[in-house]
């Protein structure tokens, strides 16, 4: 490990709870001092207290920070890996927290596997001690919540077509391009199956594992889901087809069937009865879920409660994905505003992508 040289790049904006836990898992990565690195801190122009916790932290550390004025995640990984000088660059994450052995896995398993990009699972914490907290929890490690989503249930090693923040090759960003910047969600997933389209490769080694605190209340996690989750999958999938999964699309179909079954049951009988059936279906499904998660997290009233959580996540996500084909069919969605941020973004992956698949 003595001649790899890491550049340590974690995005950060109002992190005031989780960015002093976060650097403090970093500064224990056993065998650190035995690297060449770098740590760099992008901050998204905060304007809780996180700035004060880094520069406390700079009297005792050597960190290096730097300004994202665009504030959003793509752009400070840009300019991370721009300023960086490591042989490789690790993408983290200022709301979560590393094992000690994060780092060492990480550099073991790409001296063995031959991949662009390499990853672990993310293992969900809820974001406070609150009740709340543990239905977000409960909501997002299940397969009924969020489908065949590898890295989040804990899926064997294998390739896979993302994992959380990512383990690369310096070079692997003057191959396949920057971070695309028109994208404020779903960047990381873009990045990673652009890398596929062009014939790399991905990586998901279990023994990696990431301690992410998810949203703190359903309310905020459901806002995240409308707003941003929902939308920017239809927005990815405009800038970049080769994005396109089917796990991504059923909440759309959900939401649209929802809708389309209240409106039609009101004028036909048949629609009605078709549409409650499946709603049963869903519950019956719902139910036997929560069910599980109520005996795996100990929480009993999980029974009562998350078969309506599920339900609220999928329409809200998919109401937001519908939201976002809306605005690009009338173009007015926020990434058809954008200009391309970097040579070979947007039409040219697009063209490119049609070019090798339909060679048209």
């Amino acid at each position: 490990m003595k001649n790899v040289s890491v550049s340590i790049i974690i995005p950060c904006r109002n992190e005031e709870k989780f960015i002093e836990k976060c650097l403090n898992s970093v500064f224990a990565f056993e065998k650190l001092n035995e690297i060449h690195h770098e740590i760099i801190v992008v901050d998204g122009m905060s304007n809780d207290n996180t700035r004060n916790i880094l520069s406390e932290i700079q009297k005792k550390r050597q960190i290096v920070v730097l300004d994202n004025p665009n504030k959003i995640q793509a752009t400070a990984l840009n300019i991370g890996i721009k300023y960086s000088t490591g042989e490789y660059i690790l993408r983290l994450d200022a709301h979560s927290i590393y094992p000690k052995d994060y780092l060492s896995k990480l550099i073991e398993t790409s001296q063995i596997v031959k991949a662009d990009n390499i990853g672990g699972l993310f293992l969900t914490m809820p974001g406070n001690d609150t009740y709340q907290a543990h239905l977000v929890q409960a909501l997002t490690t299940h397969p009924f919540g969020v489908g065949n989503s590898g890295f989040r249930l804990g899926y064997k090693a294998d390739y896979a077509d993302t994992v959380p923040y990512g383990f690369f090759k310096k070079e692997v960003f003057e191959r396949y391009g920057l971070f695309d910047e028109r994208l404020v969600r779903c960047q990381d997933y873009e990045f990673n199956r652009r890398i596929i389209n062009w014939g790399g490769k991905i990586w998901r080694n279990p023994e990696i594992k990431v301690y992410y605190y998810n949203q703190p209340t359903v309310f905020r996690f459901l806002k995240k889901q409308l707003l941003k989750e929902g939308p920017y999958n239809a927005y990815m999938w405009y800038l970049a087809p080769y994005t396109f999964a089917y796990r991504h699309l059923i909440p759309a179909i959900f939401a649209m069937g929802v809708i389309g079954g209240i409106i039609l049951s009101l004028f036909f009988k048949f629609i009605a009865y078709v549409f409650l059936s499946v709603l049963l279906l869903y519950f019956i499904l719902a139910i036997l879920s929560a069910i599980q998660q109520a005996f795996r997290y100990k929480k009993p009233k999980h029974i009562l409660l998350l078969p309506f959580c599920f339900f609220l996540y999928h329409f809200i996500y998919g109401f937001g994905a519908l939201i976002g084909f809306i605005k690009l069919i009338f173009r007015i969605s926020p990434v058809q505003k954008i200009k391309e941020p970097w040579k070979g973004a947007g039409y040219y992956r697009v063209k490119n992508y049609l070019l090798q698949k339909y060679g048209l």
